[in-house]
């Protein structure tokens, strides 16, 4: 962990009524825990029944990649939480590591559909929700690769940009509903998941894992993974009182980074 680190936000949350995609495991499940740590309602929706049935939070299936999930997943929350104030839209997948004539549609549509559209159709039912609650936040997760290139990672890459741009123009639509709109853009964030993307990597690049790793790690200032609280502490702090005139933000989680490779 990066010296320095929190463990948690220490934040008074308690009035905030949050809803996150893919919240019983990964970053997801970090942000769950944090948010309730700081005292907010927190409902969360995964594939994963057994990571739903261990988080500890209020919840259900859904995939992202089903739009009736998603509007279920939604519709269940505000019942359950009896209205909204945070959406945090974190569910997104690796999709497929490979030069691009070798991707095919299904694999592309998937990756859209799980990392970008997902967003789109969760803030669609949720917008009105915080209107009605006077205001709130909305929290995307996008990655670097919505910054920088991101060679054989070109559907997760294109999808990441475009979480930036509807990031933005969100923001400029409701901000005069006092809803604040931002981006996170995780580096690399240690953990299985990334362990898995860089192993693919070094397959398609013909290296080692350790060689691919460095190779990735030498790109960053501070020449270190970033940890999923990190992530987790910025998204708690975007919709604290701290963050009330923070919107259309792309906020870069990632150690200095200065490239992907």
């Amino acid at each position: 962990m990066p010296q320095g680190a929190l463990t948690s936000v220490p934040l008074d949350l308690s009035n905030l009524r949050v809803a996150i995609t893919a919240g019983a495991g990964g970053i997801g499940r970090v942000m769950a825990d944090s948010f309730a740590a700081c005292g907010a309602d927190v409902f969360v929706s995964d594939v994963d029944d057994a990571a739903l049935a261990a988080c500890g939070h209020r919840g259900m299936r859904a995939d992202a990649g089903r739009v009736a999930d998603l509007e279920a997943f939604m519709d269940a929350a505000l019942s359950a939480l009896g209205g909204l104030d945070v959406l945090v839209n974190n569910a997104g997948i690796a999709g497929p590591t490979a030069r691009i004539e070798d991707v095919t549609p299904t694999e592309l549509d998937a990756t859209l559909q799980t990392d970008l559209a997902s967003m789109f159709h969760c803030a669609r039912r949720a917008i009105p929700a915080l209107r009605q609650s006077g205001g709130g936040s909305i929290v995307n997760l996008s990655s670097a690769a919505g910054k920088f290139g991101f060679p054989l990672r070109s559907p997760y890459s294109a999808a990441k940009w475009g979480v930036v741009g509807f990031t933005r123009t969100l923001a400029m639509e409701l901000g005069p509903d006092n809803i604040r709109v931002n981006a996170i853009l995780p580096g690399l964030v240690d953990g299985p998941r990334i362990r898995s993307v860089l192993r693919n990597k070094a397959q398609a690049a013909g290296i080692s894992d350790n060689e691919q790793t460095e190779r990735s790690v030498s790109t960053v200032a501070l020449r270190c993974f970033v940890t999923q609280q990190d992530i987790a502490n910025m998204a708690v702090y975007l919709c604290s009182p701290f963050g009330a005139t923070i919107s259309g933000q792309a906020i870069s989680v990632d150690g200095g980074m200065e490239g992907l490779s």
